[in-house]
């Protein structure tokens, strides 16, 4: 049976909902697994002109909500910035690839297929094992701004709180609320326009806040099958206003004193991160992070899941 064709729209910006399923039984995504794939996201979307919404990393599945640019965004300057992203700057730039370079890296199937393909290969390394990861091609779905947009984002954040792994959304690190919570968006790695900037909401602060009240409204609703935002939860999170409080958000963060490697000030973590060069693979840059909320604080993941 033939293959149904992929709806792509080219020639302007485009969100879309992406699902992939692994082929294998039960869950086989551990912790480890989960901070692989989150990377990868991350790092190829600096890569690809997409700009990710949202995501959740489940464990037989992901989620992600991300805008597509088309090539007509894509400067040669900026190719030529992006290839250094994803090669390295020791790599000639090859300039008879410029073309191709620009249509791969803004092409939604591309995108996928190599977070697909790389943490495919990380997967099976870890496991010393070969053979097929995923099972059906990813499905993708168009979404249009706002409304839906909004619906389909908060669909995703919720999904360990439907599977009943969490009470809140943002106790879970491997989905987009969390990261909002947890790191404070680093890097501005996601986007904050929550489906809220066509309603004409324009602090992110104020985004952010009206799309926790969104997300934690349709998570109390009853649904079959699933569990749901506990009545108690909503009400305390009604009489805060929606907004993440200074010491939950430093609850948080409090997680990086027991989930790092190393912890304290950026030249601390900067000579740990020295003395453990010969065990840090070569083809992986490792820098200190800062902690978002706690001011001067660095971090090291440890160097078996980093």
């Amino acid at each position: 049976m033939p293959r149904s064709l992929r709806m792509l729209v080219p020639d302007r910006a485009c969100a879309y909902h992406i699902i992939s399923r692994t082929a294998l039984d039960g869950l086989p995504f551990d912790p480890r697994d989960k901070d692989e794939l989150v990377r990868l996201i991350k790092w190829l979307s600096r890569v690809y002109f997409v700009d990710v919404l949202g995501y959740c990393i489940m464990g037989n599945h992901f989620h992600i909500l991300v805008v597509v640019h088309p090539d007509l965004s894509a400067t040669d300057a900026e190719i030529r910035r992006r290839f250094v992203v994803r090669y390295g700057p020791k790599r000639v730039f090859p300039e008879s690839e410029m073309a191709r370079l620009k249509s791969k890296w803004c092409n939604l199937s591309e995108y996928v297929k190599e977070v697909k393909q790389s943490f495919s290969r990380a997967f099976n390394e870890r496991r010393d094992r070969r053979g097929t990861l995923w099972g059906d091609r990813f499905k993708s779905v168009i979404v249009e701004n706002g409304g839906a947009l909004l619906n389909c984002l908060a669909y995703i954040d919720l999904n360990p709180v439907r599977a009943g792994i969490v009470k809140r959304p943002e106790d879970y690190r491997w989905c987009s609320l969390g990261y909002h919570a947890q790191t404070g968006n680093r890097e501005h790695f996601l986007s904050d326009d929550f489906g809220l900037v066509e309603f004409g909401v324009t602090s992110s602060e104020e985004r952010l806040i009206r799309y926790r009240e969104y997300v934690y409204h349709a998570g109390a609703v009853e649904k079959e099958g699933a569990a749901k935002i506990e009545r108690g939860i909503l009400e305390m999170e009604e009489k805060g206003g929606f907004r993440m409080g200074q010491v939950r958000r430093l609850g948080y963060r409090a997680k990086c004193f027991s989930d790092s490697g190393v912890i304290g000030s950026q030249n601390f973590v900067a000579g740990m991160l020295h003395y453990f060069k010969e065990r840090i693979p070569n083809k992986r840059k490792r820098v200190p992070l800062e902690v978002s909320g706690l001011e001067g604080i660095y971090t090291l993941k440890r160097l078996s899941c980093a």
